[in-house]
């Protein structure tokens, strides 16, 4: 045996700055620096066509800002870095603080420069609502857990004009573009935000059973100082400056506007016990809380602590509308990249005829949702200059709110299955995007509440249900199909078919007979067609890409074929 066959010899590795065993390739690049605006065309027409052209050059500079990597990166960095919870200080001092990643922080203060907390009331323009809707789509597409306390904030705000007892700045503060996440003293900032806390663990979405009381600390009524003791199930987002509630008092259950820090400087007492720790929406941070004395003004009358809050709620449900609009959307937007540059079977999968027809469904039910997201907003528009439009906001957002947000799952989902296996790991956006996927179905009112409120309507509000007849009937003798559809709608409600345990397919019928009615009157007749000939017969296929051998997809698809 030779020296050299009983000595180890050295392992010899390849001098190179890297070693490398494949070459990656037949993988798309990153989806980003491009205009968000100008790759939805259901979103730019729909600016422009109800009212919001004015704000075009606004809305293209932010959606261009939105798809910037280092904002997609705060998206992933404020997800994967989520709030923690300080309720004491080193010394034992009390404190009930939230601490966020900074990432957190540069996309709340993106939000409030761009006013997605406060646009239509700072602009008195026609149209102001629709920007301010297209702007909070925009900003869904990046993170949605920002998305909750501007929400709240701009929802907030009409129930605070004009409120006795509150001090005028508070509505300044709230308005304002400027984001300060000190937690101070209102007044020593320029900007605040506000939250709410409205459920309670054994009441849920019957807030009537809320148990949370409030006393007087001197007179009673509205404008008045109450001291509130009690808990809430769900409070988002503790560290906002105020919150709107409700709680009982000798009148019945009351709303009250309640700040963190008292008139003198000192801590509210508002205890937070812990963050909930959820499905999705993991960057925001809701949480339970106590009220321990907190003290808090009363808004509106006692006793009518209900209708006072469905004057947040009905705001924040328009929220629910767009954001679900766009979360189906950017998911569907990365299936469509994805297929654009991904091979299979020696083919590129949008030139895949099964695939087209998948991606050219899931086109049309976000063409659908978009277009009726804007049209909702107009009609805030539309109800804030007149008082008699009102009916009509309140009962087709009720609609809009329960059909978008339910379609939003079956969307991401058949967007996710697009990408194979990369789009059931993390490191994909929609991934989050599916987790966050059914938040907004759940919040402010799910699928049964919102059923529930629209027979309420049916029976109560006559002139909600004809002002809805008015917009349908706009649209009549363009399709056959839809034609169809609402005379036998109209049929059901001349009859008084409101049993609720069938109320979902009546809400149903009557949500798909507004988004095709939108569609009709705005989109291009390729879209409204299509989308009439596939959803409206029965209620559409639940499983997209079943389509008919003469549907055009290529025409559905081409609108949406940049960026490349």
């Amino acid at each position: 045996m030779t020296a050299s066959m009983t000595a180890s010899a050295p392992l010899r590795i390849p001098s190179t700055d890297r070693f490398e065993t494949h070459e990656v390739f037949n993988q798309p690049p990153a989806l980003e620096s491009y205009s968000v605006l100008e790759s939805e065309p259901a979103l730019r027409d729909g600016v422009g066509e109800f009212g919001a052209g004015w704000a075009q050059k606004l809305i293209e500079a932010f959606s261009r800002r939105v798809a910037d990597p280092e904002v997609i990166e705060w998206g992933h960095l404020s997800n994967k870095h989520t709030p923690e919870l300080k309720t004491h200080d080193r010394f034992g001092r009390r404190i009930d603080q939230v601490e966020f990643h900074p990432a957190w922080h540069e996309l709340m203060r993106l939000g409030v420069e761009n006013q997605v907390h406060s646009f239509p009331w700072n602009h008195e323009q026609e149209g102001a609502h629709v920007v301010r809707t297209a702007l909070f789509y925009l900003l869904n597409q990046v993170e949605n857990g920002v998305n909750c306390p501007l929400s709240m904030t701009y929802s907030g705000v009409p129930a605070l004009s004009e409120a006795p007892g509150l001090d005028p700045a508070w509505v300044s503060r709230l308005i304002a573009p400027i984001y300060d996440p000190r937690p101070v003293h209102a007044a020593e900032k320029s900007g605040c935000l506000m939250g709410m806390a409205l459920t309670e663990k054994q009441g849920g979405s019957d807030v009537r059973a809320n148990t949370t009381r409030a006393v007087p600390v001197a007179s009673v009524g509205e404008g008045e100082t109450y001291e509130l003791i009690g808990h809430k199930w769900f409070c988002s987002a503790p560290m906002c400056d105020a919150f709107l509630t409700l709680a009982q008092t000798e009148h019945g259950l009351s709303c009250f506007f309640v700040p963190r820090h008292a008139d003198d400087g000192s801590v509210n007492g508002i205890r937070i016990q812990r963050l909930k720790n959820k499905l999705g929406n993991r960057s925001n941070a809701s949480s339970e809380i106590e009220y321990v004395n907190a003290r808090g003004v009363m808004l509106g009358e006692p006793g009518r602590g209900v209708p006072k809050i469905i004057e947040m709620v009905i705001h924040t449900r328009l929220d629910c509308i767009a954001g679900s609009a766009a979360i189906m959307t950017h998911a569907v937007r990365q299936a469509l990249h994805h297929a654009r540059h991904r091979r299979a079977f020696g083919h590129l999968l949008i030139d895949q005829p099964l695939m087209r027809s998948v991606i050219a469904d899931l086109l049309l039910e976000c063409e659908g949702a978009t277009w009726l997201a804007l049209r909702i907003a107009q009609s805030y528009d539309e109800g804030h200059r007149d008082p008699d439009r009102r009916p009509f906001m309140r009962l087709a957002t009720a609609l809009s709110k329960y059909w978008v947000c339910k379609r939003t799952p079956w969307v991401v989902y058949e967007a996710l299955e697009c990408h194979g296996g990369n789009g059931y790991v993390e490191d994909s956006i929609v991934s989050r995007l599916y987790r966050e996927a059914p938040l907004n179905s759940i919040w402010e009112g799910s699928g049964n509440v919102i059923c529930l409120d629209v027979l309420r309507t049916l029976e109560k509000e006559p002139v909600a249900v004809e002002a809805l007849l008015a917009e349908l009937n706009s649209s009549r003798g363009k399709d056959s199909h839809y034609d169809s559809h609402v005379e036998a709608l109209v049929s059901r409600l001349r009859d008084r078919d409101f049993n609720p345990a069938t109320a979902r397919g009546l809400v149903q019928s009557m949500a798909l007979a507004l988004q095709a009615s939108v569609l009709l009157g705005h989109a291009p007749e390729g879209i409204s067609r299509a989308f009439c000939r596939l959803r409206l017969p029965h209620g559409g296929n639940p499983v997209f890409g079943v389509l008919a051998e003469d549907l055009d997809t290529g025409s559905i698809i081409a609108r949406w074929m940049n960026p490349s």
